[in-house]
């Protein structure tokens, strides 16, 4: 029991290092590929943020814990063992790693799922809640990414039918410009005829400097939105954090041994050590591979999967960051016309093998382990 229980904290804290391997960067892929950050910058935003998604996870996202412990898809006796928790483990990082080498991002929740399937069929076979498995796991799994898709083209179609030009230097500019009060007449100065008026607009710094002769407060509308978008990112990793980190857990909640706050912070810290030092080729797929775009554009596609996620994990949704982030960014591609569709149906093609490939894998272990 000692040992099994051993092999399931390894195999449990491997899914959190490789979760933070394949998906760290997901959150902060549309700040590299718009270049508004390097790489570097990218990665030290994305590990700060998703580390304080897993840790508020503690007050916020209790659900998930559950969900994932297995109860209710396979027998509780079943639920609750080593063996099966361990199995599900190592076929969700076998898969998740392998991806991660090849540059591939796919989901987390997408392998634990696989690997509950495969453990489950090879210890109870018949006892499979197959219903349960569509209506609480697969419907969401599919769902979202068409959600995000949707909700990504059309954000990114409606700021191009805005007129955003995102390469230009534009400012707010906000003061008094003169305006003439009657028709000027002879030997009476243009001062005396002209009162200022308030005045809000738009523009260049040249176009403001034209339009307010008078003192103007500018403010540097380039500026706000690269804050915002960097803003944007560190929600989406934040909540990539508040919804990956209790699905790892709820493996090691049947163990008992340690409190689930305890695990909670164990997963987070080895889930970012992970993104630290192993996200560079995912991060190229997501970053760069799958669409070219601007710095408006990313900040509506990281809107759109950090709403969606966010309120997955409030509500107990078990719905994959990646494919609502990686949804987002093939519904913009798509709008913007700058979509990789031979990238986006390899990574496509990943998240189709992933649930056989993660079961094989988990229901190989459990034969071994029991």
């Amino acid at each position: 029991m000692l040992t099994l229980s051993v092999v399931l904290a390894v195999a449990a804290l491997a899914v959190a290092y490789a979760n933070g391997a394949n998906d760290n960067f997901k959150g902060v892929a549309t700040l590299y590929g718009s270049g508004t950050v390097g790489y570097r910058g990218a990665l030290a935003w994305a590990t700060v943020t998703t580390l304080a998604g897993s840790l508020a996870s503690v007050f916020l996202a209790g659900k998930l814990v559950k969900a994932f412990s297995g109860k209710g898809l396979v027998p509780d006796g079943l639920a609750a063992s080593p063996e099966f928790l361990a199995a599900v483990a190592v076929g969700a990082a076998g898969t998740l790693w392998f991806a991660t080498l090849r540059g591939f991002p796919i989901s987390t929740t997408h392998a634990l799922i696989g690997g509950m399937v495969g453990a489950g069929l090879a210890g109870a076979p018949s006892e499979l809640a197959g219903g349960r498995l569509l209506q609480v796991f697969l419907i969401p799994l599919l769902v979202s990414p068409l959600i995000a898709a949707l909700a990504g083209g059309f954000l990114a179609l409606r700021v191009r039918r805005l007129g955003v030009a995102p390469r230009e230097r534009l400012c707010l500019c906000v003061g008094d410009t003169a305006r003439p009060l009657l028709q000027p007449r002879l030997g009476v100065s243009m001062a005396a005829v002209q009162a200022p008026a308030f005045d809000v607009a738009t523009g260049t710094y040249e176009q403001c400097e034209e339009r307010f002769p008078a003192k103007a407060a500018r403010f540097d509308l380039a500026r706000l939105r690269d804050g915002a978008h960097f803003l944007s990112a560190g929600a989406v990793s934040f909540a990539r954090g508040l919804n990956d980190t209790p699905k790892i857990v709820g493996l090691l909640v049947a163990l008992q041994a340690l409190r689930v706050e305890v695990s909670l912070l164990a997963v987070a810290l080895v889930m970012a050590l992970g993104g630290v030092l192993q996200a560079r080729k995912v991060a190229e797929t997501v970053g760069r591979r799958i669409t070219g775009m601007d710095h408006t554009q990313g900040l509506t596609s990281n809107a759109v999967t950090a709403f969606l996620v966010i309120v997955a994990s409030r509500f107990g949704v078990p719905v994959s960051t990646t494919h609502v982030s990686c949804g987002a960014l093939f519904g913009l591609g798509t709008a913007n016309g700058q979509g990789r569709f031979a990238v986006m149906r390899q990574i496509l093609l990943a998240w189709v093998v992933t649930l056989p490939v993660s079961a094989l894998l988990a229901a190989s272990a459990f034969a071994i382990l029991g």
